[in-house]
């Protein structure tokens, strides 16, 4: 197979103009080209084409530099004391807390920010102190990241029940008729809880916000994993009530990694009881007088010292991304992520076969900037995802592959049913991805994995360009000519799905 290599001028400016023609509110967003030129210009230094934003975003050079000037600059001690140098830390900790509330338009009487090692995190705090006895339940939707499908476990655990609400392929949006109806079902304990994705990290599909205040009504808390939404989308708690919403702050602005939230309303984070305690949760506790009280409020979900040296580095990419302009973020995302789906939907073989199948929306309507697709090729045949891989990674295309921890979009998107998926739970012995995927093609015939290209910040027209063109490198050839995955280091493969 002849690997794509860049277009002349001529071609691609032609088609930046023809984009331009199809998306003329992008040039509304040329403060990001700057922006891009100065604070990512690593990206064209290295000749890096970043399309995997849902898996983590890109730090501007700027926070590093305030980041490292303000720990240079002073003395920072343990905020568990009143000594001068804890007394600095924590107020600059008592500054993020107020930052992030302000960014979402939350009120602080209203909600209040935990922090948390992750998004996971976050989520495995709301699973193991929810209340769920026998009579509650837990309903989900198909498409939600493993982190809040292993809530279930805690649900399952203490006797509540709990539900999928399904997805329809091929644009895997909600059934909303089926979920209307279980959520006029809540359990007969008070203690009901329903979570979904703002935005799916799979499809890129935004499910309706309106559905929070509805499960409200109906007697139902509700979780919102806004991990995949807040990098390229406002999120206004004033307008909007979750009770529980999760955040990864590396995903918004890049850095620091280990750093996550929750953002819980006080009366909804009163409901939660903690299986345990430990350092930095307690007011006291005994050895022998056997006994331990919890602090109120979030510093009972602070277990041990928090991430204290970083924790400013949050405001600091706040304060960049609040600058930037979420507004103008989501129109250039939008944009790039219709000129992506426009173009990949229309690349077909000469036999007639299309190339790829986008698993989502063809369309900009309740969606976000990821896409996941499937390759196919001249004869019909699915592409190896990890083969397309490899082939981008020549390019230096930075994007992912596999189902992205989220298993119900991906079974939905290959109609994969529950006859199946059934089958790779029943011996005892662990099964890897890698193995999965190996049974799922020799038995059924199909796979359970994707590509995902998704959109940002940093992203300009050239990066999406430079994907077409290689899509459309891959036209007309068999899946002999692209050839087979090559693993040049088999210690360094990745043996699990990943997000």
């Amino acid at each position: 197979m002849t690997q794509v290599t860049s277009s002349d001028h001529h071609l691609n400016q032609a088609a930046r103009s023809e984009f331009l023609r199809a998306y003329p509110s992008y040039e509304t967003t040329r403060g990001l080209d700057e922006l891009r030129e100065r604070e990512y210009g690593r990206l064209d230094a290295t000749g890096q084409v970043y399309l995997d934003y849902t898996g983590g975003g890109l730090y501007a050079e700027s926070q590093l530099r305030d980041h490292v000037n303000l720990l240079a600059r002073n003395v920072f001690g343990n905020p568990h004391s009143n000594n001068p140098t804890s007394r600095a830390m924590t107020c600059l900790i008592d500054d993020a807390r107020r930052t992030i509330l302000e960014y979402f338009n939350a009120a602080p009487g209203e909600y209040v920010v935990i922090f948390t090692t992750n998004a996971s995190n976050a989520l495995k705090l709301v699973g193991e102190s929810y209340p769920f006895e026998p009579g509650g339940r837990y309903l989900l939707t198909f498409d939600n990241h493993n982190s809040v499908n292993g809530i279930r476990e805690f649900a399952r655990h203490s006797g509540a029940t709990f539900t999928y609400a399904p997805v329809i392929a091929p644009e895997l949006r909600l059934d909303m008729d089926r979920l209307k109806v279980e959520l006029n079902s809540p359990g007969s304990s008070a203690a009901n809880l329903f979570a979904f994705p703002a935005q799916s990290n799979f499809s890129g599909v935004q499910h309706p916000l309106e559905l929070i205040a509805y499960a409200h009504e109906r007697g139902w808390d509700v979780l919102v994993d806004a991990a995949a939404f807040a990098p390229s989308n406002r999120l206004d708690l004033a307008r909007w009530q979750p009770d529980f919403v999760p955040l990864s702050f590396y995903k918004m602005f890049g850095y620091p990694t280990g750093m996550g939230g929750l953002l819980a309303r006080r009366e909804a984070l009163s409901k939660l009881k903690r299986p345990w305690y430990a350092g930095g949760t307690i007011t006291i506790s005994s050895v022998q007088g056997d006994g331990h009280y919890l602090i109120p409020g979030e510093a009972g979900f602070e277990d041990g010292t928090v991430n204290y040296l970083n924790i400013p580095a949050v405001e600091i990419g706040l304060r960049h991304l609040a600058a930037t302009g979420i507004d103008q973020i989501h129109e250039r995302v939008m944009c790039l992520t219709g000129w992506l789906i426009d173009n990949l939907s229309a690349l077909r073989h000469q036999s007639g076969q299309p190339l790829v199948k986008i698993h989502g929306p063809r369309n900009l309507i309740a969606r976000g900037g990821t896409v996941t697709m499937t390759f196919f090729d001249r004869d019909g045949r699915a592409l190896d995802d990890r083969r397309i891989e490899e082939l981008a990674n020549h390019l230096r295309i930075s994007l992912r592959t596999g189902c992205f921890c989220n298993p119900g979009a991906g079974e939905v998107a290959h109609g994969l049913g529950p006859e199946v998926m059934r089958t790779f739970f029943t011996s005892t012995t662990p099964l890897s991805f890698q193995e999965l995927r190996r049974e799922m093609q020799s038995h059924f015939g199909r796979d359970v994995s994707a590509v995902r290209i998704s959109v940002g910040v940093a992203s300009n027209f050239e990066d999406v360009d430079a994907f077409i063109r290689f899509a459309a490198g891959l036209l007309n050839h068999t899946v002999e000519e692209i050839g087979e995955v090559e693993v040049t280091d088999p210690e360094h493969t990745m043996d699990r799905d990943s997000a």
